[in-house]
């Protein structure tokens, strides 16, 4: 097993003082290989038990093992690590660092981690039809194209989990079409698992398995 997530509940304050629980009680695994679409309405904690997930934030109760290794609890430190070396992440918004051109912007999380490996690098360039964009910003890229370089960059230090919140969300049909299917193939090549956060039903219709959140609980 991968990932395994136990009893996670979160809650946030609300400005009369009192907690608005968001998590409640979820459980869930995810194995070497395996895709998991996760499914809600909006408000559900979809994004927020993915933050978790991620190392991005804590849960208020609950325990989540790694490649067997305490994410949560653990130190800032700890979960730092993790997440610079187990995680990659891609978001709807892409995120890319615009003070660096594309090959540093694949590159990037690849040195966090000290994995970064130009051979591998060169490949996922070519695998997403980036390698003529190297040199290119990020304001001058399509959606498509930027979402294509936050993939390479997620896949960089060749992370055992990849975790995608709305990867496609800020995409037209044609782009999301095929940045979908890279994404799944690049991470089928790699041995990954891939947690996405989704409203896409094609989306979701994709992934090995699905979890619907409703409330805060699993369904």
């Amino acid at each position: 097993m991968l990932l395994d997530a136990k009893n996670i509940s979160k809650s946030f304050p609300l400005p009369t003082g009192a907690a608005q629980p968001v998590l409640k009680d979820i459980s869930l695994t995810l194995n070497p290989g395996e895709t998991l679409a996760l499914t809600g309405e909006s408000g559900s904690g979809k994004s927020t038990l993915l933050h978790i997930l991620g190392a991005l934030e804590e849960p208020d109760s609950g325990t989540i093992t790694l490649s067997g290794m305490p994410l949560s609890p653990g130190t800032d430190s700890s979960r730092a690590t993790l997440r610079r070396t187990k995680i990659g992440l891609v978001f709807q918004q892409f995120n890319l660092i615009p003070s660096l051109t594309v090959a540093a912007n694949l590159a990037f999380q690849a040195r966090l981690a000290g994995r970064h490996d130009p051979v591998w690098q060169a490949t996922l360039a070519e695998r997403l039809g980036l390698t003529d964009l190297l040199s290119a910003w990020p304001e001058t890229l399509s959606g498509g194209q930027q979402q294509r370089v936050a993939i390479g960059r997620a896949l960089g230090p060749r992370p055992p989990l990849i975790l995608a919140d709305e990867p496609t969300g800020n995409l037209d049909e044609s782009s999301a079409e095929m940045v979908l299917a890279l994404l799944l193939e690049l991470v089928a090549d790699t041995g990954a698992a891939l947690l996405t956060v989704t409203h896409s039903e094609r989306i979701a219709a994709a992934m090995s398995r699905r979890l619907h959140l409703r409330a805060g609980a699993l369904e």
